[in-house]
C-alpha cells in the first residue's frame, strides 16, 4: 500500500481516541451539520446517519493520519540514528 508501506506494522499502533482522531471526527460532524443547514433540513435532527457516517469517516481518516505522522517521524529517527553511528566523528561529546 502506497499510504502505509508495510515496514510500518512493525510500530506500535497510536491508540484510538488521539488528537486527529477527534478533530477529523468533529469536522465530519460539523460538515454534515452545514450540510443540513445549506440544503435547509432541520440542523441537529434530519441525516443522522449522515452525521454518524460523516463523524465515522472523519475518525478513521484522523487515525490513519495520526499513523502515518508517526511512520514518517520513525523513518527520520532511524535515519539520523543511522547517520549518526555511521559518522561518529561529526559527533563528539561536548566537554
Amino acid at each position: 500500500m502506497v499510504f502505509l508501506p508495510d515496514e510500518s506494522r512493525s510500530l506500535p499502533p497510536p491508540p484510538l481516541v488521539n488528537k486527529g482522531s477527534v478533530w477529523l471526527g468533529l469536522v465530519g460532524w460539523m460538515a454534515a451539520l452545514l450540510d443540513n443547514g445549506f440544503n435547509r433540513r432541520p440542523v441537529i435532527r434530519a441525516g443522522v446517519h449522515r452525521q454518524i457516517l460523516f463523524t465515522t469517516v472523519g475518525w478513521f481518516v484522523g487515525y490513519y493520519l495520526v499513523k502515518r505522522t508517526e511512520y514518517i517521524h520513525a523513518k527520520l529517527d532511524r535515519e539520523l540514528f543511522e547517520y549518526v553511528r555511521h559518522h561518529p566523528e561529526d559527533f563528539k561529546a561536548a566537554g
